[in-house]
């Protein structure tokens, strides 16, 4: 099966500037920087496909906030393939 792989992200340099999208089978993600009272954060959604972010209904998005570092990164990747492993599950 085919899954979201960390070198698939662009760095958390880019990502202090702008956020990231990507795509991986059947679904699209989102990665952007966000403050919060403890400071940054990493927020990530997914969709299913066709569309792209702004034209998919809200309740067709997961988000999911993680840390702002490297580690955070690593977890969202993880996060997203298993939204992706439960989408493949789901279709069969």
């Amino acid at each position: 099966m085919q899954m979201i792989d960390r070198n698939d992200i662009l760095s958390i340099e880019y990502l202090k500037k702008t956020e990231y999208t990507g795509s991986c089978k059947d679904m699209r993600y989102r990665m952007e920087k966000t403050e919060k009272e403890e400071g940054a954060r990493l927020l990530v959604t997914v969709w299913p496909e066709p569309f792209n972010y702004f034209n998919t209904p809200e309740n067709e998005k997961r988000r999911e906030e993680f840390d702002f570092s490297e580690d955070g990164i690593m977890d969202a990747v993880a996060w997203m393939n298993d939204r992706l492993f439960e989408w493949n599950q789901a279709v069969r």
